[in-house]
């Protein structure tokens, strides 16, 4: 960290601050922050790591006044964090065999997918799941409702392979799992946000813990972003909990887009 300015070190920690108040709802911080990482000097691999390290703390900064709200069965979810936990560590452990290029490539697909997988099938799956009566403009619904064993093995299967994709890099890994838990479980935007939260904590924690034994992480650098990912990202989950179904979606959908078009704008503006 020493390489670093006084003035970068600021610019990354408010950068960090705000994408993780933005990206509870929206999620895609990694593709914002590990670029700018490189542009201020930091080796790739342990802009990768330590970045990793960092949304561990927002995971859990972001989880917390979700879980506080009652809004996700941990139960519930338990298959999709063992699922989680595998499909991280195996994505951090093949890191060192992806170039930054073939990164590129699958955010940019990754993205365009989702755009057209959200708008799609937001609405569908949605019915398995209805916000709960009594407090339907919050995001503080539990994820409830039954599915079809169908849906059921070909939403774990993704789940499974986002898992492999957010330990391997995690740029826009929450975006896309977000629209997975709605298509496939039928959770609304409200709940499906929520429970990414609490599958996000253990996909950064187990990644970082292999990056750990990599010796990628830069820990100097990573607990001050750490502690400015912590602290946007429970803000921002605080305004999301009391946020309607609709807002929600349309900060999600909207972030979609954006998300979408960055890298293709990125590619275009290197050629």
């Amino acid at each position: 960290m020493s390489a670093m300015s006084t003035v970068e070190l600021i610019f990354l920690i408010l950068l960090f601050f705000v994408t993780s108040a933005i990206g509870v709802v929206t999620g895609g911080n990694s593709l914002i922050t590990v670029p700018v990482m490189f542009a201020v000097g930091i080796d790739e691999k342990t802009a990768v790591a330590t970045n990793m390290f960092g949304l561990t703390f927002m995971a859990i900064g972001g989880a917390i006044p979700f879980l506080r709200q009652g809004a996700v069965d941990v139960k519930r979810l338990s298959p999709m964090i063992v699922l989680t936990i595998i499909g991280s560590a195996i994505g951090a452990a093949i890191v060192g065999l992806v170039t930054n290029e073939a990164i590129k490539l699958i955010v940019t697909v990754a993205m365009i997918v989702v755009v057209v997988f959200s708008l799609i099938t937001g609405n569908g799956r949605r019915k398995k799941a209805e916000i709960e009566k009594g407090d339907s403009t919050t995001a503080t619904t539990p994820i409830k409702g039954g599915i079809s064993s169908f849906w059921a093995i070909g939403g774990y299967l993704a789940v499974f392979l986002l898992a492999i994709y957010g330990g391997l890099y995690s740029g826009g890994y929450v975006t896309i799992l977000t629209a997975v838990l709605i298509a496939f479980f039928g959770m609304t935007y409200a709940g499906s946000i929520a429970a990414t939260k609490v599958l996000n904590v253990f996909s950064s924690s187990i990644a970082t813990a292999v990056f750990i034994y990599q010796g990628l992480v830069n820990f100097r650098l990573g607990a001050v972003l750490a502690i400015s990912m912590f602290a946007g990202a429970y803000v921002g989950a605080h305004y999301a909990t009391k946020m309607n179904e609709v807002w929600l979606r349309r900060i999600f959908l909207s972030a979609v887009l954006l998300l979408a078009l960055k890298p293709i704008i990125d590619f275009a503006a290197s050629n």
